[in-house]
């Protein structure tokens, strides 16, 4: 993707249509199902966006591999912001920071569920690094089922000094770690005021580096026999530990 991305599917693009995401055209699928393609059409009218009818294998080219319903809208590129507009954002709802550090997640479609809880869950922004990460595409755009368009991501070049900057700003950075000694349940008030949690790579875990940047490594209790959660389920469980205690404070 050069200056331009795809994205497709009813919710995705409703939701980057709202989020006055700068779309420069709509493509619609002929006889594509009116239900899926009607409040597209309204939308894009009401922001002045132009809709093209072209056949449904124009729109397999146009986007391969994505699949979407019968729409598909060409955007701007996905705009990044900095760790201090997190912050910012934070300061702005009056609520101690709540923010997810994504250590070399590469799977989209974790990206993207993680990005959807993270919506659901209050978080104020997600930082990923800039290398070996899975960054916002079409695909993670429409596993969030349009949370992308909510939930501000940070992409940085140096996680390890990023932790560090949080830090200086009051920020304490938790862990989630399967050899940890800690039971998420038992993080005392860690994760109910400013925190940033990590969670680390799919089969990796979190790097070196990263771990030892940590205030307070936290694992998930297990009590089947198998060690480890997707990493996006993972993500889920510890950001609704977080939102409970914060509701529970607030």
């Amino acid at each position: 993707m050069d200056d331009q991305e795809w994205i497709g599917g009813k919710h995705s693009l409703l939701e980057a249509m709202r989020a006055g995401r700068t779309i420069n055209k709509v493509w619609v699928a002929e006889g594509a199902q009116k239900h899926l393609t009607q409040p597209i059409i309204a939308e894009a009218k009401q922001h002045g966006i132009i809709v093209q009818f072209v056949d449904k294998r124009k729109l397999d080219q146009m986007a391969p591999g994505l699949q979407h319903q019968g729409v598909v809208a060409q955007v701007a590129p996905y705009a990044y912001v900095e760790v201090e507009d997190l912050l910012q954002r934070a300061e702005q709802r009056g609520e101690p920071p709540f923010l997810l550090i994504l250590d070399e997640i590469e799977d989209p479609h974790n990206l993207g569920s993680i990005l959807r809880t993270a919506e659901c869950t209050g978080v104020h922004g997600v930082i990923i690094p800039k290398r070996r990460s899975a960054s916002i595409t079409a695909t993670v755009s429409k596993t969030s089922a349009g949370a992308v368009e909510y939930v501000p991501v940070a992409r940085v070049t140096n996680l390890a000094q990023t932790m560090e900057q949080l830090k200086e700003a009051g920020v304490w950075i938790a862990g989630t770690d399967v050899d940890a000694k800690e039971d998420m349940y038992a993080a005392g008030q860690v994760l109910s005021g400013a925190v940033a949690i990590v969670i680390g790579n799919e089969n990796k875990g979190m790097g070196r580096l990263v771990r030892e940047k940590c205030d307070v490594l936290l694992k998930l209790p297990m009590a089947g026999r198998l060690n480890s959660l997707n990493a996006s389920v993972a993500a889920g469980v510890i950001m609704y530990e977080a939102l409970r205690r914060r509701r529970a404070i607030g």
